[in-house]
């Protein structure tokens, strides 16, 4: 159990880094770019039509025992401070790693847990890798013990966008929540 921990920080710190390594040189990071997934709702999400609000967006999947839940009610609560009228003028979204278990049915039971605004996207295995690549999200599939379901190991990052859909910063799963508020507020 101490070295899956180990490996799943070393993976965090690793996308962390690379992240922060093209800011500190003053390149715009390339994350982020051109997707089509599946809401919840059955309907088609694509980045192109979040533009027009701030967009923060996780990746993980509903079986997640821990980081998923805590990190989707950090986002929501992070919007909470910023008054009753802000939920509307934000787009939470919720991106899973685990196409194979997560499809749109799932979610449309999972992502209310968080917030009526949360969009929970899923696709094929093929999209799901496109958009993880996009936004350099580490995932992979962790059979279970003792013939339990699997686990999937990921790296657990809150990406902020703003309202053109460029990446601006992004937070880890242990980020204050007022932290992440204000970086919304400043976009709003």
């Amino acid at each position: 159990m101490k070295a899956l921990l180990g490996v799943w920080i070393a993976v965090l710190l690793g996308a962390a880094g690379w992240i922060a390594w093209d800011a500190w040189q003053g390149k715009q990071p390339g994350i982020g770019g051109p997707f089509a997934l599946t809401d919840q709702n059955g309907r088609t999400v694509t980045a192109d039509s979040l533009k027009g609000k701030p967009t923060l967006i996780y990746f993980g999947y509903t079986f997640c025992p821990d980081v998923c839940p805590t990190s989707l009610l950090l986002m929501e609560t992070a919007i909470e401070k910023l008054g009753p009228d802000a939920a509307k003028k934000v787009n939470l979204v919720f991106i899973t790693v685990d196409p194979e278990r997560d499809t749109p049915e799932v979610m449309k039971g999972y992502v209310p847990n968080f917030g009526p605004t949360f969009i929970g996207l899923s696709g094929t295995p093929a999209q799901v890798e496109q958009v993880t690549r996009a936004y350099r999200v580490y995932s992979q599939k962790v059979p279970g013990k003792d013939g339990g379901p699997y686990l999937m190991d990921h790296s657990s990052i809150v990406y902020l966008l703003d309202r053109n859909g460029r990446f601006v910063t992004h937070f880890t799963h242990e980020a204050k929540a007022e932290t992440i508020a204000t970086a919304v507020g400043r976009l709003l």
